[in-house]
């Protein structure tokens, strides 16, 4: 074997002072380091089984552990793991030493190929939404070839991470990887079919994935002294700074020193782990940052940005910093999204999405894009759905966020061109004849010919489409997995239209365009340009009958409707009772986050803030009796001030009160969506009563007696 060539992470010192190419990725089992690794015909074995979407033999599977066993020893590896990611929106890992018995009292270092291919986590103690019962326990994680294995660093050594898909005994997925993946080789396949048509012949289509992240950082210390951001990552109580992000003096601006050293290390972790992190900057609100990487594959894409927010949390810590990935931590300033920016590329690169210069390239893009556009159009619903969260349900449809109605968004220029193709007519744009239906001619349609909207759900930008609902704290497998699904059915549909023109006899030019022109009839509805934050394009949605799920409770009934199910089963995406079991993981997941946000606001009112405004009566009646024995006359006004508060402090006692009941009465309904819509309203209402009538009494107790950092102690800059 030959030793891999360049620096890596136990050979350099300071690694922020050489050329992020030179030790890129030193931290994985790379492209790089397997061809260097394997023999050339165990290389090119994988690489086929890769590229074909096929299972590794056991010989190849043998000699991939051999090299990886090999590598992960050189860097320093005492343990391996099957990392996962299963239905909990977290990673998960089991830690094994690379130990056997040799001889008595002896070991050895070892690593099999079965290892590699497969582990057996137990199954029953993860979500399976009924999938498997509870005393069956066995599960098995499989390597995804795909996603390169890792090292994780340690405090004491290292571990090597093998990427897993996570399925139970009988083959049923426990996890979002397998969906996912299922749904990129559906994807993959019809969009084989549809090339074709064009007379292109690509081994693979490959749905590609860039996701920007965003995020809050705040103070260690103080988000430590604040039960709400320690168990439910947001302020359940908080009255408003007095600046916050109305002078927009944050966002693109100077990059504090402390955040600084800590975006530096968090990039620096990702290099080494091949993560292509790109871009770096402050966002809108105080303390809200931003981070986006290159664009890659999208099951990649999804392992990346389940490291990122490991990374982001753990690299935080080390700086003394609380990294808040809930979609909305602070009422009053924006919250924090994941814009899942998607395109599909084939095997030879070339970018689906991309506007080309001829006309058959622009044929060809338009098609694609057709079939986006059909794709959100039949299952914005599911979108929606996709990306419905306890968190999210706080941002999206407020003037910060894409609304919760899916829309698409295309600029000026390609709905001239959808418009003029509905008509039947030649167009201008931009005084130039660019479309002469007459003899078949197609534009040569310009990058970022138009400007962006900020308000559109799922807009296209240029040569791909940004979906910009997807929360921030979110796994992005899920809304990847339905966007690849519903264009995979889109196309579907596009194909058998195609192959019926030209079964019919037309040219190929004219089948197309009818294939086309059929399409941007029949989507028109989701096109919209305009404000989709205003109320007027709410009540423009409801004309075009297009569907706007107002929260989670509302959302998750689209899992229920025929539609829905059959994109993912029809195609073998996920099963019937795969699909039941992830919607009752949906629903239990939205009742819990709502319960533990209930019960750390019933603590933190009972036993830190109602205690606090207590005090602070008291201290405020004994310092006006004392005034009044001393023969000072006390002003009206302060006595009055003095009961307003006393009274507001009944009032919170009478809403904490109720708040208690109404959790107490959702927990007893036993009907699933009943009890979901009762944590909905009945529960959210209590819990937003409560905190408004704490926060005016923050507003007006003794600073020193008041118990928790406040707003604009949180928001402050972090030089």
């Amino acid at each position: 074997m030959v030793k891999a060539q360049g620096p890596d992470a136990s050979s350099i010192s300071r690694l922020d002072q050489i050329k992020i190419s030179q030790y890129f990725g030193c931290n994985t089992f790379s492209e790089r380091t397997m061809r260097e690794r394997l023999q050339k015909d165990v290389y090119k074995a994988y690489r086929q089984a890769l590229k074909r979407g096929e299972s590794l033999s056991p010989e190849v599977a043998r000699s991939v552990a051999l090299a990886m066993k090999e590598w992960a020893l050189e860097q320093g590896c005492t343990h391996f793991t099957h990392w996962f990611l299963p239905m909990t929106g977290a990673t998960a890992e089991k830690h094994d030493a690379f130990i056997t018995w040799d001889e008595p009292g002896t070991v050895i270092e070892r690593f099999s190929g079965s290892q590699l291919s497969q582990g057996e986590p137990d199954a029953s103690s993860f979500p399976s939404g009924g999938l498997r019962a509870t005393f069956e326990a066995r599960g098995y994680t499989a390597w995804d070839p795909a996603s390169p294995a890792f090292i994780m660093e340690g405090p004491l050594g290292k571990t090597l991470c093998i990427p897993t898909a996570f399925v139970g005994y009988h083959g049923e997925a426990l996890d979002h990887k397998v969906p996912l993946l299922r749904s990129m080789g559906v994807l993959s396949e019809r969009a084989k079919e549809a090339l074709r048509h064009f007379g292109v012949n690509a081994e693979s289509v490959v749905a590609q994935c860039g996701p920007e992240q965003e995020y809050f950082a705040v103070d260690l210390d103080l988000a430590q002294q604040r039960p709400d951001l320690m168990f439910a990552n947001r302020t359940l109580q908080g009255a408003k700074p007095p600046k916050g992000q109305e002078l927009e003096d944050h966002y693109f601006g100077s990059i504090k020193e402390r955040v600084l050293g800590f975006m530096q290390e968090v990039e620096l972790e990702c290099f080494k782990l091949g993560i292509p992190a790109k871009t770096r900057h402050n966002e809108v609100a105080p303390n809200q940052f931003e981070l986006a990487p290159i664009y890659e594959a999208a099951n990649l894409a999804s392992d990346h940005n389940q490291l990122l927010m490991e990374l982001l949390k753990s690299v935080g810590e080390r700086h003394k910093l609380a990294i808040l990935l809930h979609e909305k931590p602070f009422a009053g300033v924006n919250g924090s999204g994941k814009h899942v920016n998607w395109s599909l590329a084939t095997d030879e690169g070339q970018n689906l999405l991309e506007p080309g210069q001829t006309p058959e390239e622009n044929l060809q893009f338009l098609y694609f894009l057709s079939a986006t556009l059909k794709a959100i159009h039949t299952h914005g619903g599911l979108l929606r759905a996709a990306i419905a969260s306890a968190g999210n349900d706080h941002r999206l449809g407020a003037n910060e966020a894409p609304p919760a109605i899916m829309s698409a968004f295309l600029g000026g220029q390609l709905n001239h061109i959808l418009d003029a193709i509905e008509k039947g007519d030649a167009a201008d744009a931009s005084t130039q004849r660019i479309l002469d239906l007459g003899i078949g001619n197609l534009p040569a349609i310009e990058k970022d010919a138009t400007d962006r909207n900020r308000t559109s759900p799922f807009a296209f930008t240029g040569n791909k489409f940004e979906f910009r609902a997807v929360g921030s704290s979110q796994p992005i497998a899920l809304p990847l997995t339905v966007i690849n699904a519903a264009v995979a059915e889109a196309l579907e549909g596009l194909n058998a239209g195609l192959a019926a023109e030209l079964k019919a006899g037309k040219e190929h030019k004219a089948a197309v365009m009818a294939v086309v022109k059929r399409a941007i009839v029949e989507t028109k509805a989701i096109r919209f340009e305009g404000n989709g934050y205003s109320e007027e394009w709410k009540q423009e949605a409801a004309r075009r009958g297009l569907p706007h799920a107002k929260d989670t409770v509302a959302a998750l009934h689209t899992w229920e409707s025929a539609a829905s199910r059959s994109v993912f089963s029809k195609p073998g995406i996920l099963s019937e009772g795969e699909l039941e079991s992830r919607l009752h993981i949906r629903h239990e997941q939205y009742q819990k986050a709502i319960a533990i946000e209930t019960q750390v606001l019933r603590q933190m009112a009972e036993t830190q803030i109602l205690p606090s405004i207590t005090a602070d009566l008291g201290a405020r009646a004994d310092s006006l009796a004392k005034l009044a024995a001393a023969g000072i006359s006390v002003p009206g006004t302060l006595k009055a001030a003095l009961q307003a508060q006393a009274t507001l402090a009944g009032e919170a006692q009478e809403r904490l009160a109720a708040m208690k009941d109404s959790l107490a009465a959702a927990e007893a309904i036993e009907e699933n969506q009943a009890r979901t819509a009762a944590f909905g309203s009945s529960v959210n209402e209590s819990k937003h009563a409560l905190r408004e009538v704490l926060d005016r009494l923050e507003e007006a107790c003794d600073a020193d007696l008041w118990p928790l950092p406040k707003y604009w102690q949180l928001l402050s800059p972090l030089l």
